[in-house]
């Protein structure tokens, strides 16, 4: 419930005026989004919302901001697409259907309605036309397109890995989808299960994923995912295994230390790794089985922690260094992990410190082949590793080298015996993209004995998810116990044959739907090319930074691929990101969970969409986010109310004549303009409101004091109003009618600033002394370096402070101060 000392009534009725003009917008057809080629074209895209069942400020704080920065450019002149759809396949949506004992689809979809409803009541310009629903058939029909054409290209494909298993949901995560070693919905411990999965091969775009200079992203971002990519330059080197009588004679190991190679002294693979049945003896077998069993359990932060202590457990066998054919013995170990290079690492004790604890809590020599420096004891026990350069020592041909050096010499010397070859490395892994759940997109491949995999015809699209499903999570996906859906019969050689029974992650739906909003109807083509091209990529796009290393990677590749395949015509999706902060409330995040969600609706009804956009926008810096706060409500209905009274004021006495204060008025309305367009370009909305609400305390000042003549009244009064129909579309809107204009305010341009008047004639130059402030004087805004001087040495105030002594300089920094530097 509201607050009963909450600030009194608008002086308008919100309800009315705002149903008003959302009803006139529609009739009118104002924001049907149509492709211009004689006006350029503006994309903006806020991440679409999943149809959890309400919005909550949580989301209008994502979207009201947004809405205003593309209203803001379709006034800059611009032929603006701003869509808006629901992202409504996945976990949620299954989940709160078996609690409810309903379908997924009929969940969704009634959120989807509600939703809707709601969105339109923020009055934002979205074309209703264009929406898009991910969960509808008309949409995951192209889904499954676009992954038979990543199949038939080799950037899908299946295979045995080991995955995260969430218990709760019974299904695999991403990598990406773990969060501090659980899983990203449910909070749920993740560990590792051997599942056959399908994958896309983001690997492949890996070199191309790391391009980033020509987007204007936060740089967080860009080295978030840099960092995900995880690029290293090194030596592939091989171990000899060649005497154990394998079919592999080799293990290969990604270093990025070469130079340390002769101070190996153990081996460690992952637990996961293929070749540890194979290289374990019968008599550490228990020890090594009980061992994986452990790792199991264990998430792969908890593998990497740096807290925890190394272990490890000895296969029995050997390999041999190739440099000097030395034995060194094999191991495996839970911090290694075979998601990232070859899955075996080099133990160097005397040079990483890391492999000094493994050596340590198993006894293994520590052998020192870097010197830290030249007076070096070798008989005293090392505590701690050394990491830095040096001069190579116990190395053979290469003792005396400096590291560096010796680490291209030794490289050569593995290159010319084919044991070691220059490689780069990458962290990032193929996307898995399985999912053993229902309610997402079935994959659409045959499996047939004769044939293998085969994809579903293109004119047998979209495979349908069968309404009557036992969707209740098990373990493995719901449509495997489903006969109908599951048997089928090849395409190929018509024999009986069985579908696939895993679907999509949900990532694939968002890591093109900003393409299918360019063209949301078509039947025959995920979208038009002449469509897709004149409007993509993605100008604009908004939303929050916790998709750095998923949905933002993840449509970066997406949209490479789809270049590739000329579908079309650039490589990146979104030319721009702003990531805003997140709302709270209670000091909080808000969350269903929490209990701290706060519904705008009550706040519509009773104050309407402007004051609650006009909040949220005011609260502080976007991209920084705040506490709701629903008492700072009164601050926008007191403005507001202030500027709706002084624009339906009788202005008709005014005279025509100028005053002297009129051209002091008429430079604070040239600075707010040139403020405001600024601001509100870089999503600076708090300091634009600040602006304008500085203005109609000017407008107020000036009308009381009978210092402003009827031209400048009236060009206060249009510019107050265009430059806040962005923000608050409807106030604006009805003000514009009332002062006698025929036509939309939103179909207006945004006004002009004069800049002779914008800025400042004059300026406060600071006169210091060793860079103490001694006096403070008006001077021109152009001063020049020897004028400037010359008027600080002409003040009173610093001569005081000069009497017997000498200038040694005197630093001018325009347009602040001058600095006089004495002994």
């Amino acid at each position: 419930m509201h607050d009963p000392r909450h600030q009194g009534p608008l002086r308008y009725d919100p309800s009315l005026v705002e149903k008003k003009w959302q009803t006139r917008w529609q009739q009118d057809g104002l924001y049907e989004t149509k492709v211009n080629s004689e006006t350029p074209k503006w994309y903006e895209l806020t991440m679409y919302p999943y149809p959890s069942g309400d919005l909550h400020i949580g989301h209008w704080y994502a979207m009201a901001p947004a809405d205003a920065h593309a209203r803001y450019k379709r006034m800059e002149g611009f032929n603006v697409l701003h869509p808006m759809g629901f992202d409504s396949f996945g976990l949620p949506a299954e989940n709160a259907a078996i609690k409810r004992q309903i379908h997924p689809h009929e969940w969704t979809m009634a959120n989807i309605e509600r939703m809707r409803v709601q969105l339109q009541s923020i009055g934002a310009i979205y074309d209703w036309d264009r929406q898009i629903v991910c969960s509808l058939p008309e949409y995951y029909k192209w889904n499954q397109w676009f992954f038979i054409k990543f199949f038939n290209e080799g950037l899908a494909y299946k295979a045995n890995a080991s995955a995260n298993w969430c218990s709760s949901c019974n299904t695999v995560l991403a990598n990406e989808q773990v969060l501090n070693g659980a899983c990203e919905r449910c909070d749920t411990v993740v560990y590792k299960r051997d599942l056959n999965q399908w994958f896309l091969r983001i690997t492949k775009y890996a070199e191309e994923l790391l391009i980033m200079d020509n987007l204007h992203w936060p740089e967080k971002i860009k080295l978030m995912q840099k960092n995900w990519i995880g690029r290293s330059e090194g030596v592939e080197v091989t171990f000899d295994i060649s005497d154990l009588g394998l079919d592999i004679t080799t293990l290969s190991t990604f270093t990025t230390r070469v130079d340390t190679l002769y101070g190996v002294t153990f081996v460690v693979l992952a637990p996961e790794h293929p070749l540890v049945e194979h290289l374990t003896t019968p008599e550490n077998k228990s020890l090594v089985d009980q061992y994986i069993d452990a790792t199991r359990k264990k998430t792969d932060i908890d593998r990497q922690s740096t807290e925890d202590k190394k272990t490890g457990v000895f296969l029995g066998t050997y390999c041999s260094n190739p440099l000097n054919g030395a034995s060194i013995p094999l191991f495996i170990g839970d911090y290694v992990l075979s998601s990232y290079g070859t899955g075996v690492v080099m133990g160097v004790p005397a040079h990483d410190q890391r492999d000094m604890e493994f050596a340590k809590t198993y006894s293994l020599p520590i052998k020192i082949v870097i010197a830290e420096n030249d007076s070096i004891d070798e008989t005293n026990e090392l505590n701690y590793a050394w990491t830095g350069s040096g001069k190579l020592i116990n190395s053979e041909q290469f003792t005396g080298m400096m590291n560096t050096e010796a680490a291209e010499s030794i490289t050569a010397a593995l290159e010319a015996t084919g044991q070691g070859s220059r490689s780069i490395s990458y962290r990032i892994r193929d996307w898995l993209v399985s999912r053993q759940r229902y309610w997402g997109t079935p994959i659409p491949i045959i499996h047939c004995d004769n044939c293998g995999a085969v994809p579903v015809p293109e004119n047998e699209l979209p495979v349908m998810l069968p309404e009557d499903a036992e969707f209740l999570p098990t373990g493995e996906s719901p449509l495997k116990q489903h006969a109908s859906f599951k048997n089928t019969i090849c395409p190929v050689c018509d024999n009986p044959a069985e579908r696939e029974t895993d679907t999509l992650d949900t990532f694939f739906d968002s890591s093109w739907y900003f393409l299918r909003y360019t063209d949301p109807s078509n039947s025959n083509a995920p979208f038009d090319l002449n469509q897709v091209n004149a409007w993509g990529p993605v100008d604009q796009y908004t939303g929050g930074a916790e998709h750095a290393v998923m949905h933002l990677l993840y449509a970066r590749f997406f949209t490479k691929v789809l270049r590739d395949l000329k579908l079309i015509q650039f490589g990146e999706p979104f030319i721009r990101l702003f990531n805003q902060g997140t709302i709270i409330a209670n000091q909080q995040k808000m969350s269903k969970s929490r209990g701290n969600v706060v519904s705008p609706d009550e706040y519509v009804e009773q104050y309407g969409a402007d004051v609650v956009r006009t909040y949220l926008m005011f609260l502080g810096p976007w991209d920084q986010g705040g506490e709701w706060n629903d008492g700072g409500l009164n601050g926008i209905i007191r403005w507001f109310n202030r500027l709706w009274d002084l624009v339906m004021l009788d202005h008709g006495n005014l005279q025509s004549k100028e005053f002297v204060d009129d051209i002091e008025f008429q430079r604070s309305l040239n600075k707010t303009i040139k403020k405001v367009r600024e601001d509100v370009a870089e999503f600076k909305f708090n300091t634009a409101l600040a602006s304008l609400m500085s203005l109609t305390n000017d407008m107020a000042h000036h009308w009381d004091k009978g210092t402003v003549n009827l031209t400048t009244w009236n060009d206060s009064v249009t510019a107050i109003l265009l430059l806040l129909a962005p923000i608050a579309p409807h106030i604006s809107e009805e003000l514009w009618e009332k002062t006698g204009h025929v036509t939309s305010i939103h179909t207006e341009g945004l006004p002009n600033w004069d800049s002779a008047l914008a800025y400042d004639e004059t300026i406060t130059l600071v006169l210091q002394i060793n860079g103490k402030v001694r006096d403070r004087v008006m001077t021109t805004v152009d001063i020049t370096q020897s004028e400037a001087e010359e008027l600080a040495l002409a003040s009173y105030r610093v001569q005081q402070h000069l009497e017997n002594r000498t200038i040694k300089n005197i630093i001018f920094v325009p347009g602040r101060l001058v600095n006089i530097v004495i002994s």
